[in-house]
């Protein structure tokens, strides 16, 4: 029997036996993608560290919020392409895939966000997440203007502000430790 591929630089292993909570969470992760993510398990050498990520990633991308899904995944795959994140750039991409039913599109926010034939909304709403990625101690009240400008409310800016702080955190986490995707985004089909 093969060795299980290294997910990340650094050799932390697993709790065993995983707790019952966490057995289930994985197996619910198996039963609806195919797969545990490969960031499910580098975290779970700490149940407790495991829980806050997983606790605050599925409020921010799956709870209500007046962003749709799909917007949340724009912000994930732009934050992602800009900072170079190949594990969140695979992972989301794909979400954003399925999601949008519309692989051209995640191709272009992937690469490059403003060749994307994309509303005004989520033209601003991805330049205020470009301008937290890379410029954040310059943002102005005159930023969330123009979100304000384009439809958003304030809980949809804390919103865009808090998807787009997250993916700038799990993408130097990830590059930190150089942490692999799962083979299965590559063996799915288009």
């Amino acid at each position: 029997m093969s060795s299980p591929k290294k997910i990340m630089a650094l050799d932390l292993q697993v709790v065993d036996p995983l707790p019952e909570s966490t057995k289930k969470y994985f197996d619910i992760c198996q039963e609806k993608l195919g797969m545990i993510p490969n960031v499910l398990k580098a975290y779970a050498f700490d149940i407790s560290k495991l829980e806050a990520f997983t606790g605050f990633y599925n409020e921010l991308m799956l709870a209500d919020s007046g962003l749709t899904k799909i917007e949340r995944e724009m912000i994930a795959v732009t934050v992602s392409s800009i900072n170079k994140c190949f594990y969140c750039l695979v992972g989301h991409g794909e979400n954003l895939r399925q999601l949008s039913k519309d692989s051209i599109l995640a191709e272009m926010i992937a690469t490059n966000y403003k060749v994307a034939n994309l509303n005004q909304r989520q033209r601003a709403m991805l330049e205020f997440a470009e301008k937290i990625t890379l410029n954040s101690l310059n943002i102005e009240e005159s930023d969330r203007k123009v979100l304000r400008e384009v439809g958003f409310n304030d809980h949809e800016i804390w919103d865009v502000a808090n998807v787009a702080g997250f993916f700038n955190m799990t993408n130097r986490i990830a590059s930190a430790v150089d942490m692999r995707p799962n083979d299965e985004y590559f063996q799915k089909q288009p």
